[in-house]
């Protein structure tokens, strides 16, 4: 299965669903390659990078299960590195 690099910018607006969105990103664990988070707190809110190297069926899955939190917004920007076949990740 072919693998795709991808960056998910996460905007956290209500702290009330960290704990769910931090099991989620511990759930995809394996396919993340790093993450960084910035806590804004004049603006009371957090903004976090995820970079996933994943199949792009897992990336939307991910994505699609963190925007459905309510006060997380997500979006996903796609690498335009060719994708690289699962055997090829050693």
């Amino acid at each position: 299965m072919d693998t795709r690099v991808a960056l998910i910018g996460i905007v956290v607006e209500k702290t009330e669903s960290t704990e769910k969105m931090n099991a989620l990103l511990h759930q995809y664990g394996d396919y993340i390659i790093g993450r960084m988070g910035i806590p804004y707190k004049k603006r009371n809110i957090s903004v976090i990078s995820v970079v996933v190297d994943a199949p792009a069926d897992v990336i939307s899955a991910l994505s699609g299960k963190l925007g459905m939190l309510p006060g997380i917004n997500t979006k996903t920007i796609y690498s335009k590195v060719p994708p690289l076949s699962t055997g090829d990740m050693d």
